[in-house]
């Protein structure tokens, strides 16, 4: 009774709307009425958030630096006119900085980023529970901003490893971390972009593969956790494009696929082993193809006999690379 009324009364005043413009260049919109089989659980992130949040650690990194430190000549006005330019002693002092990191194996294994843990002379790791502990460098890979640390700890709660290859632009995604020392800060958005490069040209043979995101991260995220309505990590969050240094919509985590063979190597090797092509290369584009004397990169694709815009152009082949032997 109560479906036979609704569909009659919804009849009646889709009825009752017709016509109601009577300008010939204004026409009623069309709605397409889709049945939704979406539960009411998609968009419910708690489960994965229980997953993630003990498994995901504040890292404290503390360096001693040397600071210059100067002791008057004992004559007040040379000192008010040129500064105390007398005894200068070195004074040790310390500078602090705060990040996150991942627990992956209930032994203590933990990832983070390179640029967490740099240069640190003590590295300190706060559990979700209170607990602390000292950790040890396990390995480094400024390439890809990727670090292993590891504490003297068992039982510990793991993030298990996705596949950041399986995701899809828009998916729903899960930031753990420790923003501003806000420890187990949980922040949802969509990945916004795969395979994107931010060219940071300060890391040597930077391998820059992104997922972007709209999730909130801001300083303190760096290390920690991206993961999956499942609760899977799916990358370890890098970085922010801001004008402020704040959060103003974009961020940037490693992929989880190239955080495992880091990993893995470091783990096994203590550094990461990797192939080189021996190529420089650009992405076909108008200003290439312009360049390379074309009238444009559907002309180029035609001359060539290409079928598509897809691949890379091949400036030069090093001398013994591996692409020089391979021909």
């Amino acid at each position: 009774i109560s479906f036979g009324t609704v569909k009659y009364m919804s009849e009646n005043m889709m009825n009752e709307t017709e016509g109601v413009f009577t300008d010939p260049n204004v026409h009623n919109v069309g709605f397409v009425h889709a049945v939704s089989t979406a539960s009411v659980t998609d968009n419910d992130f708690t489960r994965a958030a229980e997953m993630t949040v003990n498994a995901v650690v504040g890292i404290h990194n503390t360096q001693q630096i040397q600071q210059m430190q100067s002791f008057g000549t004992g004559d007040p006005f040379f000192d008010f006119f040129f500064g105390n330019r007398g005894n200068q002693q070195r004074q040790p002092k310390a500078r602090e900085g705060y990040g996150s990191g991942v627990i992956i194996s209930s032994d203590g294994y933990i990832v983070t980023n390179n640029h967490v843990i740099d240069n640190a002379d003590e590295l300190k790791v706060t559990l979700n529970d209170g607990r602390e502990f000292v950790a040890n460098l396990i390995g480094t890979d400024p390439s890809t901003d990727i670090a292993l640390i590891k504490i003297d700890a068992k039982d510990l709660p793991t993030v298990a490893f996705g596949r950041s290859d399986d995701l899809k632009i828009g998916e729903w995604v899960l930031a753990v971390g420790n923003p501003f020392m806000l420890n187990s800060t949980v922040t949802a958005g969509i990945v916004s972009a795969k395979a994107r490069s931010l060219n940071m040209g300060s890391r040597q043979l930077g391998i820059e593969s992104f997922i972007q995101t709209d999730a909130a991260v801001n300083p303190g995220n760096s290390g920690g956790a991206l993961v999956n309505k499942t609760g899977e990590l799916v990358g370890i969050n890098t970085a922010i494009v801001s004008q402020t240094g704040a959060y103003s919509g974009y961020s940037f985590a490693v992929p989880v696929n190239i955080v495992k063979k880091v990993v893995e190597d470091l783990i096994d090797f203590g550094s990461v082993k990797r192939a080189v092509l021996g190529i420089a290369m650009s992405d076909l584009s108008e200003g290439l193809a312009k360049n390379l004397k074309y009238d444009s990169v559907d002309d180029m694709l035609k001359k060539l006999k290409l079928s598509s815009p897809e691949g890379v152009y091949i400036r030069e082949v090093a001398k013994g690379s591996s692409a020089d032997k391979a021909g």
